[in-house]
């Protein structure tokens, strides 16, 4: 790990879909080569939504940042909203869908990472736009 601090910038940040198509776009902010901890933006298109997925050794935190959702764990449903955080615990199967009429925007913790940011990173490019920057920088937006 670094010995010395690293400053990633809103005009930085490269989102990306896990797989072509996908309605979730990811960006790393911090992986395993500079925190134990990694740390993503996630954003849901309008009704978007992530299969349901599950991580056998690490914990899953989302802290809300804009738009509301439901989030489904094991069965259990809750919603979701801005201000609100999530603990996923490991090996639970989870997804969250965005049902909000803009875009659902959380910062996302996973620890230990088990190769998560390397398969982010590995998606396809999905673009970055003024509302993501400005979400990251909790600047407002044109955007609802």
């Amino acid at each position: 790990m670094p010995t010395t601090p690293i400053l990633i910038t809103p005009d930085a940040l490269e989102m990306h879909h896990i797989s072509a198509g996908d309605t979730v776009r990811l960006g790393v902010l911090a992986g395993p080569e500079a925190s134990p901890v990694t740390v993503i933006l996630e954003s849901w298109d309008v009704g978007g939504a992530q299969p349901p997925n599950s991580h056998p050794a690490s914990t899953e935190l989302f802290v809300f940042l804009r738009g509301r959702g439901v989030a489904v764990c094991d069965g259990t449903e809750v919603a979701v909203a801005a201000g609100g955080t999530l603990v996923l615990p490991p090996t639970s199967v989870h997804h969250i869908t965005n049902t909000g009429p803009g875009r659902l925007y959380a910062l996302t913790l996973m620890s230990p990472d088990d190769g998560f940011a390397a398969m982010v990173r590995r998606g396809p490019l999905a673009g970055t736009d003024d509302e993501d920057r400005a979400v990251l920088a909790a600047a407002p937006s044109a955007a609802p």
